[in-house]
């Protein structure tokens, strides 16, 4: 009976641990999960406030480089604006260049003229009517008068030499070759209508002639560049390399021709004598290239020159 007692009792108490564990056990199992989410948690909060963190290191970096490069071109600003002002004031301090008064320049010239042959055209050499005229061919040697205009273009060859000007020149002048008289034989354009010669008359009903001389001339225009060296000095030499000219010869050539174009080729000096006023002596060779119908213009100048600057 006791024994019988005994395995109840027993068996009761198997019961009840077993229960008790049937309890305990989904409480222990419920734990654990919610220690695992709470550990879970807590390492993302970690991760969140490491990168967070960080940010906070790199916007703390950035503001510091901005920090330290704002000054810096705060003050490299500020370099700009006061070298900008020190220019200005450089500028409005330095005094006003005058206009060199030796920019441009008229002159006068005249002086000695060659031609390198003597004339052969209509009046001269003998060529009409077998030498009904009776002059003869012309002096080489004469005279020549003109004027000219030099216009300052730049100071320097624009800027491939210091003190060196170049000019445009445009000049003219007149060479006389001397007079020839119509002697040896009658004129026979000269004659009247109602004497007794056979001429066309071109003198009227009086029957004298005053035609009896021709002046042998020439008108020469010029276009040319202009080289002066030593700007700044009161002595002053100067070149044409070339230029254009432009030659009217009186009497005209056989064909009655009195153009013919040319070349010039010329150097000189001057020299400043007072102020704006200056002085100078040039050569200067004119060359056509060819004979006008017979009429040879190449020839020579050599003389002097009064010049004012403006």
């Amino acid at each position: 009976m006791k024994i019988k007692k005994n395995k109840i009792c027993l068996g009761i108490a198997l019961a009840t641990i077993t229960m008790t564990g049937a309890l305990v056990a989904p409480q222990a199992s419920a734990l654990t999960k919610a220690e695992r989410m709470a550990e879970a948690a807590n390492s993302k909060a970690e991760v969140l406030e490491s990168q967070l963190r960080a940010m906070q290191d790199e916007i703390a970096s950035l503001r510091a480089q901005i920090g330290t490069a704002a000054p810096a071109a705060a003050a490299a600003d500020t370099q700009k604006v006061q070298e900008l002002d020190a220019w200005m004031a450089s500028v409005k301090s330095a005094p006003v260049k005058a206009k060199n008064r030796d920019e441009n320049l008229i002159f006068f010239r005249g002086g000695y003229a060659r031609n390198d042959v003597r004339r052969n055209d209509l009046l001269t050499g003998n060529q009409v009517a077998g030498g009904g005229l009776g002059a003869g061919q012309s002096n080489v040697d004469g005279y020549y008068v003109g004027a000219g205009f030099d216009f300052g273009l730049t100071d320097d060859i624009w800027g491939l030499m210091d003190d060196t000007q170049v000019l445009a020149e445009l000049m003219f002048d007149w060479r006389n070759f001397g007079q020839k008289n119509f002697t040896g034989a009658q004129n026979p354009l000269a004659t009247t209508v109602n004497g007794a010669g056979n001429g066309l008359g071109i003198t009227g009903a009086a029957g004298t002639s005053n035609i009896n001389t021709v002046t042998v001339s020439q008108f020469t225009l010029g276009a040319s560049p202009k080289i002066k060296f030593m700007k700044n000095t009161a002595f002053q030499p100067w070149i044409i390399p070339f230029g254009l000219t432009l030659n009217v010869i009186s009497p005209p050539s056989n064909g009655v021709t009195v153009l013919n174009p040319g070349m010039q080729f010329g150097t000189g000096a001057e020299y400043a004598i007072w102020k704006a006023i200056k002085v100078g002596a040039d050569v200067r060779y004119n060359l056509t290239g060819r004979s006008v119908d017979g009429v040879n213009t190449n020839g020579l100048t050599a003389g002097g020159y009064l010049g004012i600057g403006f």
